[in-house]
């Protein structure tokens, strides 16, 4: 039976676990191998790592890293970062990672998602689309950590990764990464309706509470959160972190439950 996800996202820079606000200021919090063994004990549903140098400076994918998580990780990992051929992706594939997540090569070449879906399964192609609300209304579409902003229509470019075979498709909210205030539900409430595979959004997720705000709104969704996994407090202390089993439980099984503490 399918069911809500909650993922934690981990951001790679300079080889580091970092947390970003905005797509800037990023902070770093630790070693990501220490992080996907800590969300090891804690029994994440899944695991999605982004590294977000590797586009920004033209480079391939670390392999030797992406090796090393794939390899102490016990969840299914999602990686992107980097992934620009169908050999890049099979490689990746080949260490161990059950899914990889394109963004700016999906758009400068969207062929790309129904190449390397013909070529693994459409299950394990997602693609991550940066959105960004525009002054009057709507949203635009951003590639490289957010520093370059498409052409692209929203509801368009959906429908047309669907129609080339993408397994899921990520919704990642510019304004509200690192804030912790909550998702972007108007913006979900406008798009779901035109996806018809596995969805997950992240962006904004600052409480167990937002997570079951967007369950209950939404049902089965995947609920991606950053800075809600690797801080605690309001002093934002950085603490590797998730809901207990009988917390994650509670989180998705009716709107009655409260959360309990991580």
């Amino acid at each position: 039976m399918l069911t809500p996800r909650i993922i934690p996202c981990l951001l790679v820079h300079n080889k580091g676990l970092v947390k970003t606000v905005k797509f800037k200021d990023s902070k770093y919090v630790g070693d990501p191998i220490n992080a996907v063994k800590i969300f090891n004990e804690k029994e994440s549903d899944e695991l999605m790592v982004l590294d977000i140098d590797a586009t920004v400076q033209n480079r391939e994918p670390d392999y030797k890293m992406i090796e090393n998580l794939a390899t102490e990780c016990r969840m299914p990992l999602c990686y992107g970062g980097g992934i620009k051929t169908v050999y890049q992706a099979t490689r990746i594939f080949n260490l161990g990672v059950e899914k990889i997540a394109l963004s700016s090569a999906a758009i400068e070449n969207p062929q790309l998602v129904a190449n390397i879906a013909k070529e693994v399964g459409n299950q394990s192609v997602v693609v991550v689309i940066d959105v960004k609300k525009k002054i009057f209304g709507g949203y635009d579409i951003y590639t490289h950590n957010g520093t370059k902003k498409t052409k692209l229509d929203l509801e368009n470019f959906i429908n047309e990764l669907q129609s080339l075979g993408v397994g899921e498709i990520v919704i990642n909210s510019i304004d509200n990464d690192g804030v912790m205030n909550g998702y972007d539900l108007s913006l979900i409430e406008k798009i779901k309706p035109l996806i018809n595979v596995p969805m997950t959004v992240l962006g904004g997720a600052g409480s167990l509470e937002d997570i079951k705000t967007l369950i209950n709104k939404f049902g089965i969704i995947g609920c991606s959160a950053g800075s809600l996994f690797v801080f605690k407090g309001k002093y934002r202390a950085v603490l590797i972190n998730y809901p207990k089993n009988l917390g994650k439980q509670q989180l998705i099984k009716n709107n009655n439950l409260e959360v309990v503490n991580v």
